[in-house]
């Protein structure tokens, strides 16, 4: 299912879904927590990037192991080696920043009465939750470089 797409390989193609929709996850939930006053107009952007980044992510490391089982049969080169080592650690905290900025944007999103303001403990969640958006931004903007830098390292390697 990953290998191929209309007989290329699906890696090259399915990577610049990865390549958009990571940097602009990472951007967008930096940007939600220090712009409030624009978080009704993030707030949908943030969400469709918060499902399609690690999507896309999970399609980007999938294909690429396809592709390195086709190629190289067990004898992995080392530069291919290192840019797969980040495939892991992108997803996996990917899948972090989008699950911590769906929650973010639910509890702050305005659904209860007019005029009444949040608990004090919403606001603490929302605090913390503020914070880990960030850290996990942060996170996968370092290994979202790092897989790229990498995986174009090896390319021109070769």
């Amino acid at each position: 299912m990953f290998d191929e797409i209309l007989g290329l390989p699906a890696h090259p193609l399915i990577i610049h879904a990865a390549v958009v929709f990571t940097p602009l996850l990472v951007l967008l939930g930096i940007a939600y927590v220090v712009l409030p006053a624009f978080r009704g107009k993030l707030d949908w952007a943030l969400v469709v990037s918060a499902v399609a980044a690690p999507l896309a992510v999970f399609s980007a490391r999938e294909s690429g192991e396809a592709l390195e089982a086709r190629l190289f049969k067990g004898q992995i080169p080392q530069p291919v080696l290192d840019h797969s080592s980040f495939a892991s650690p992108l997803l996996y905290s990917t899948i972090g920043l989008g699950v911590v900025a769906l929650v973010l944007v639910y509890l702050t999103r305005p659904h209860r009465e007019p005029g009444t303001a949040p608990a004090g403990s919403a606001r603490v969640v929302s605090l913390v939750l503020s914070v880990a958006t960030v850290v996990l931004a942060l996170v996968v903007a370092y290994y979202v470089f790092r897989a790229g830098d990498s995986g174009a390292r090896a390319v021109w390697a070769y």
